[in-house]
């Protein structure tokens, strides 16, 4: 860690004032920047955990609701629909919006990151 400096206090115009010297002027101006760097950083991860912290809450819930039988299960679906939930066709998925794990996968894809 930087030394601590002892700012040198002046008077212009009846008003006090700290005088810097270039070199620490150009060093209060980077350690500036970076902490607005770090800054930044640290809304992003704020906003992660919230996203994170919400996503944990819904699968909670689902999770927690009654469970309805997955017609895959319960040998109501067609033979074709053996195929995972999340590979299947759009129209074969509605099929299976009772079944836990289908809504699970659907719940996960919505909460993954744009950025992947």
């Amino acid at each position: 860690m930087a030394k601590r400096l002892n700012p040198r206090r002046i008077t212009l115009g009846g008003h006090e004032a700290i005088a810097l010297t270039p070199q620490e002027y150009e060093q209060l101006v980077a350690t500036r920047r970076q902490i607005g760097g770090q800054s930044a950083r640290v809304r992003v991860l704020a906003l992660q955990a919230k996203q994170t912290e919400q996503l944990l809450r819904e699968l909670e819930t689902l999770v927690t609701e009654p469970w309805q039988g997955c017609p895959e299960r319960s040998g109501t679906a067609p033979a074709a629909s053996s195929v995972p939930c999340s590979d299947s066709a759009e129209s074969d998925r509605d099929a299976h919006a009772g079944c836990l794990r289908c809504a699970l996968a659907a719940l996960l894809r919505r909460h993954r990151p744009l950025s992947t």
